[in-house]
């Protein structure tokens, strides 16, 4: 079966959302459920989406659907019809997002994987049915004041680096399939306790939730929606919000500001800033915090060297660039921080 993708090349169709004078909607969505013929799906999809004019990112596997997109605001009921006339994704949430200037994405990229998140989890027994507690933004709030309650961040070290709730255990690691068994070492010996789970948009801590309930933690809960719903629920009751700082997503936007507090610094000289950027140097890209400052006097750059590299002729860039695999250390994750016990 062919896959349906763009051909256009992705400096063009930035330049276009750039030009566009429509406002745009980025909203964030998914659901497991089972799908017999993920690449079959993944078309359908992509046909449908891609005239409705929707941006994004979006993975299809047998275990369901994970979605961040963008929408143009004409289009918005008309792609949420279409949605919830799918079967198992009728009624579903959408994550609208807090901060957005609708210049999320530029362009619709739907991908087949071997799961939504990728887990590491080989028991043939472990179910997505027996999953935690859903909990909104003031369950949410009313737990963690809550002795007995333990607050669990899934999320990685550079997306809690600018944004947590207020005393969350951080799991430090580079992937979430690590996060797993380094959250059961973690809170062994708590297992009658509230063990409460958040992530970005909900998708992490719900597999998160369902792998410590087979693991014999009795209540278990997790954040409904993530990060993004507390935001927009907290707003909508009138509740002080117990999140702080910046909520990183994964878009061109880089994070959403939850409130005002700036809790991070300047990779570079230490300066409170919270602001995310990619090294300008292509062949490092490495994802940092830069002050105004020092993006100044690097030009964007994470360090003098990739400063130097960035003035070379192109050419010479491609070349040192060629074969060059980064892998994870893009991301600034911490792999070497100490797992605190409790």
């Amino acid at each position: 079966m062919p896959v349906l993708h763009n051909r256009v090349n992705n400096e063009e169709l930035k330049q276009r959302l750039m030009e566009e004078t429509e406002s745009r909607t980025t909203i964030s969505f998914y659901q497991y459920f089972p799908i017999t013929n993920p690449l079959e799906y993944r078309n359908m999809l992509y046909k449908a989406l891609n005239i409705l004019q929707v941006f994004g990112r979006i993975y299809v596997a047998k275990e369901g659907i994970n979605a961040q997109i963008s929408v143009p605001s004409s289009n918005f009921e008309p792609f949420k019809s279409f949605l919830y006339s799918l079967e198992y994704l009728n009624g579903l949430r959408l994550n609208i997002a807090v901060d957005d200037d609708g210049k999320s994405f530029w362009v619709l990229k739907i991908k087949v994987r071997e799961k939504i998140v990728a887990d590491g989890i080989e028991d043939p027994s472990f179910s997505m049915e027996n999953k935690g507690k859903y909990v909104n933004a003031a369950e949410m709030n009313a737990l963690i004041e809550q002795p007995n309650t333990i607050l669990i961040d899934m999320r990685n070290h550079y997306e809690f680096e600018v944004g947590h709730f207020e005393n969350a255990l951080e799991v430090p690691s580079d992937t979430f399939r690590e996060q797993l068994p380094m959250t059961i070492d973690m809170i062994k010996g708590n297992e009658d306790k509230n063990i409460v789970m958040y992530c970005t948009g909900g998708i992490r801590c719900e597999k998160a939730s369902a792998y410590l309930k087979h693991q014999g933690f009795n209540n278990v809960f997790h954040l409904e929606g993530g990060i993004i719903n507390y935001a927009k629920q907290a707003k909508e009751m009138g509740l002080a919000p117990k999140f702080i700082g910046k909520n990183f997503v994964f878009d061109n936007r880089l994070g959403e500001r939850i409130t005002n507090d700036i809790i991070a610094h300047c990779h570079q000289c230490g300066a409170v800033c919270d602001t995310h950027t990619n090294c300008a140097n292509n062949g490092c890209h490495l994802l940092f915090i830069q002050c105004s400052s020092c993006a100044e006097k690097y030009q964007g750059c994470c360090s003098e060297p990739c400063q130097e590299t960035l003035h070379l002729p192109v050419e010479r860039q491609k070349a040192i660039r060629q074969g060059q695999d980064n892998g994870q250390h893009i991301f600034n994750k911490s792999r070497q921080r100490l797992r605190p016990r409790l």
